[in-house]
C-alpha cells in the first residue's frame, strides 16, 4: 500500500530528498550531489539512497532548477518568433533600461531569440480587439516554412493587441503546427493577456525557449520513476507557490523558472508560524546562491513581475525571492581595484570547493569556514571527507595578496559574503517598508545555519530559527503546497467609471476557466478555492497593487480602502481623494492537497554531552575558542545551549556564537535569542 510522500528539490550543488511516512510520521532525508548534465539521475540516486520502494510512494512533488539553469547558461533550443509587421524588435528595445543606469559600457544580455529568427506577418487588431487588417495566411505559411528549414524546435507567436483578441495568434499557431508537426508553439494571448507588449512578448518567449527543455526533462524523469514502480502523478512546484502536474507544466514552462526557489520560501513560512512568528525572513543559502524571502502577517510577499535575467520579465504571480551569488561554493576574488569580492562566480557541484579535492582550486566560503573551524572535515555524517589542508592552500591565495594571516583572510572572505547577504535582507525588508527588528530570521539550506546568527546580529533581528532539517528544508516546501493556477484579464477603467456588473461577469468567466484547469488535474468540489484579486493604481502610476475582493462583487469601497492602506504602508503615502484606476482582474485557483502532519519531538533532561570540543574562530573574541560540538539528533525538545556551540547533522552545520542562547522547541527547531 502506498504510504510515502516524497519531495525532491534539485539545486545547483546538491539534490535534496525529503520523505514523509504517512502512518508513523517518520521523516527520511537524503542529500546527494546534483548531476547538472541530467538532473533526473541525482533524483534516482537520492531515492535509492533513501531505500524507499517507489511502488509505495503515493505522492511525488518536485522543485527543479532545470528552467532557471537553462536561462542562465543560455543552453536553449533554436527558437523562432512571429510578430506583427513592424514589431519584431520589441523584445530588443525592452524598456530601454539597464541594471546600472550609470554604467554605459555594460550591456543587457541579448534577447533569447536573435533578430534573424524574429519574422513578421501582416495582421492587426485594434485596441478593442477588432480586426483592422486580417492575418495574411500566405505570409504566415511562408514564415512557418522558413522556421522549418532553419530547424526551429519552438516558436513564440506575439502579435500586437492580441490581449484583447487572440484569434490571429491562434490561427498562426494552427498554421505552424501544420507545417512543423512536433514543434513547441505558444501564443502570448493564451499565456498572458496583458496590455504591455514587451512584458507579454518576453513571457511568451521565455515559455517557448523553456518548453522543449522542460518537456524533455520531465519525460525522462517520468520514465525513470515509472520504471522504478511509481504509478502516480509527478507534481512540479511553480513560481506562484503551487504545483502543477508534469503534463500541465509543458504548456506553462515559464512558470517553473523559479521552481526550486519558491519551495524554500514556502517551508520558511510554515516553520515560522509553527514557532509562533507571523513575521519572518528566510535565508536559504545553498552551494551556489542565497535566496531571501519574507512573510508578513503569515502571508508570503508576492510579485507580479520577476526575471531570471535583467530586462526579460516573466509576468506570472511569483513568491518574491531575492537571489544573490553567495553560496558555500561562491569564489573569493580580488577585483582590478584591489577590493576583495565574493561571488557570484561559484565552484558549484563541479569542480566544487577546493576542500572537496574534486578539481577546484579557488577559495570559496566553504573553504573559509573550514579554516575557521566552523566545519568538520567529515560532512554528511562521515559520508563525505573534505581536506582542511586543501582549503588552507586556497585561502592562502587571498592572504598573500593582502599580506594577511590565513585566519584573517578566511574571516575577511566570510565577512564580504555576509555583507552581501545583509544587503539582500535590507532590500526585501527595509526598502519594502518593513523593520527587520519586527521579524525572525529562518536560516536553512546547506550553509544558512552557519551564517544566520551573524546576519541577525548585524541587522538587530532578535530571533533566529534553524529548522529540524535545514539542509533539505526547501524540499519540505514541495510537500506543503496546493495545486494552483493564476489567471488574469486586462480591464482599464477609473473607479468612478467602472461597471460592477461587467467586472462580476469577467470574474465569473475567469473562475469558469480556472475551475476547468483544476478539474483537468483532478481537483473538484470542496477541494477547490477561488480567490479574486483586483489590480489598482492611482491615475498616472506605472505599476499597481493587487488587493483581494469579495465574491460576488457589489461595490469597490472595501477594495479601495485596502488599496489606500497598503499604498500608505509600502510607500508612506496615500491619497483617498485622488482618482484611482482599475488595471486588471485576476483569479487564483487553488486545489487543496492534504498536508503532512509535523510531528513533535520527545522532551529530554538537560543538554547532552558534546561529541567533541573543537577550536573555532570567534568573531567577538577575535581568536579561536574551545567550542563544544553536538549532534543534532541528540538535542531533545527543551534542550538549552549557550554559545559558543556547534551543532552538526547530515544536511548542515549550525553555529551558535559567543553570547547567544539557544533552545530546542517542541518541533525540534533550534531557536536562538540574538538580543540577549
Amino acid at each position: 500500500m502506498a504510504k510515502y510522500r516524497v519531495a525532491v528539490d534539485t539545486g545547483g550543488t546538491f539534490t535534496d530528498v525529503f520523505i514523509f511516512e504517512e502512518d508513523s510520521g517518520e521523516v527520511i532525508v537524503q542529500k546527494v550531489p546534483s548531476t547538472p548534465s541530467n538532473p533526473s539521475e541525482a533524483i534516482v540516486a537520492g531515492m535509492a539512497k533513501a531505500e524507499v520502494p517507489m511502488d509505495q510512494v503515493q505522492l511525488f512533488s518536485h522543485g527543479t532548477t532545470v528552467g532557471t539553469n537553462a536561462l542562465i547558461t543560455r543552453n536553449l533550443p533554436p527558437t523562432g518568433m512571429v510578430n506583427t509587421k513592424g514589431f519584431r524588435d520589441v523584445i530588443e528595445i525592452r524598456r530601454s533600461t539597464k541594471p546600472d543606469l550609470w554604467d554605459h559600457y555594460k550591456d543587457v544580455a541579448p534577447p533569447h531569440v536573435p533578430r534573424r529568427h524574429r519574422l513578421e506577418v501582416t495582421e492587426r487588431m485594434d485596441y478593442a480587439g477588432e480586426a483592422v487588417t486580417p492575418l495574411d495566411e500566405a505570409e504566415a505559411r511562408q514564415v512557418a516554412e522558413v522556421f522549418k528549414q532553419r530547424g526551429m524546435a519552438a516558436v513564440a507567436i506575439c502579435f500586437m493587441n492580441s490581449y484583447m483578441n487572440g484569434a490571429h495568434e491562434e490561427r498562426m499557431k494552427e498554421i505552424i503546427s501544420e507545417v512543423m508537426p512536433g514543434a513547441y508553439v505558444c501564443t502570448s494571448s493564451e499565456l498572458l493577456p496583458d496590455i504591455f507588449e514587451h512584458e507579454r512578448f518576453s513571457t511568451c518567449v521565455v515559455n517557448a525557449v523553456l518548453g522543449p527543455v522542460v518537456s524533455d526533462y520531465l519525460q525522462d524523469l517520468v520514465g525513470k520513476l515509472k520504471d522504478l514502480g511509481y504509478a502516480g502523478d509527478i507534481l512540479v512546484l511553480h513560481s506562484g507557490g503551487g504545483v502543477m502536474k508534469a503534463e500541465t507544466v509543458t504548456s506553462y514552462a515559464s512558470r517553473i523558472a523559479s521552481s526550486g526557489i519558491a519551495a524554500g520560501a514556502i517551508a520558511m513560512n510554515q516553520t515560522a508560524q509553527l514557532c509562533g512568528f507571523e513575521n519572518a525572513m528566510g535565508l536559504d543559502m545553498g552551494g551556489t546562491s542565497t535566496d531571501i524571502s519574507l512573510t508578513y502577517g503569515g502571508e508570503l510577499r508576492m510579485a507580479n513581475e520577476w526575471q531570471v535575467e535583467f530586462g526579460y520579465p516573466i509576468m506570472y504571480p511569483s513568491i518574491e525571492v531575492i537571489t544573490i551569488g553567495a553560496g558555500g561554493g561562491s569564489i573569493a576574488w580580488v577585483d582590478p581595484g584591489g577590493s576583495l569580492r565574493n561571488g557570484p562566480q561559484s565552484a558549484g557541484a563541479d569542480p566544487g570547493p577546493a576542500c572537496y579535492q574534486t578539481g577546484g582550486t579557488e577559495p570559496t566560503n566553504t573553504d573559509a569556514n573550514l579554516v575557521l573551524g566552523r566545519l568538520n572535515t567529515n560532512l554528511l555524517e562521515g559520508g563525505m571527507q573534505i581536506s582542511k589542508e586543501a582549503a588552507e592552500a586556497a585561502v592562502q591565495k587571498i592572504a598573500d595578496q593582502y599580506g594577511m594571516s590565513l585566519v584573517e583572510a578566511a574571516h575577511s572572505i566570510i565577512k564580504v559574503a555576509e555583507a552581501n547577504m545583509c544587503d539582500a535582507l535590507r532590500l526585501i525588508s527595509v526598502q519594502r517598508g518593513y523593520d527587520p527588528r519586527d521579524f525572525a530570521l529562518v536560516g536553512f539550506g546547506g550553509a544558512g545555519p552557519l551564517h544566520a546568527a551573524y546576519l541577525a546580529r548585524e541587522l538587530e533581528i532578535p530571533t533566529v530559527i534553524i529548522p529540524r532539517y535545514p539542509g533539505v528544508h526547501a524540499a519540505l516546501g514541495c510537500l506543503l503546497v496546493d495545486v494552483r493556477h493564476d489567471l488574469q484579464r486586462t480591464y482599464l477603467a477609473t473607479s468612478a467609471g467602472t461597471d460592477i456588473a461587467e467586472i462580476e461577469s469577467i470574474f465569473q468567466d475567469l473562475e469558469t476557466e480556472a475551475t476547468e484547469l483544476l478539474a483537468e488535474e483532478g481537483m473538484t468540489g470542496d477541494d477547490v478555492e477561488l480567490i479574486r484579486l483586483m489590480d489598482i493604481r492611482y491615475i498616472g502610476q506605472w505599476r499597481q497593487l493587487s488587493v483581494k475582493v469579495p465574491k460576488p462583487i457589489t461595490t469597490l469601497d472595501d477594495a479601495l480602502a485596502v488599496f489606500h492602506a497598503e499604498h500608505e504602508r509600502q510607500f508612506s503615502w496615500s491619497n483617498p481623494d485622488q482618482v484611482v484606476e482599475i488595471y486588471g482582474l485576476r483569479v487564483t485557483a487553488i486545489g487543496k492537497v492534504p498536508m503532512p502532519s509535523i510531528q513533535t519531538g520527545t522532551a529530554g533532561e538537560g543538554a547532552p554531552e558534546p561529541k567533541e570540543v573543537r577550536s573555532v574562530f570567534s568573531e567577538s573574541e577575535g581568536d579561536f575558542v574551545e567550542t563544544p560540538v553536538y549532534r543534532r539528533r541528540d538535542l531533545a525538545a527543551g534542550t538549552e545551549l549557550a554559545g559558543p556551540a556547534i551543532v552538526e547533522q547530515l544536511d548542515t552545520t549550525t553555529v551558535i556564537p559567543v553570547g547567544v542562547g539557544a533552545r530546542v522547541d517542541e518541533y525540534l527547531n533550534i531557536i536562538m535569542d540574538i538580543s540577549g
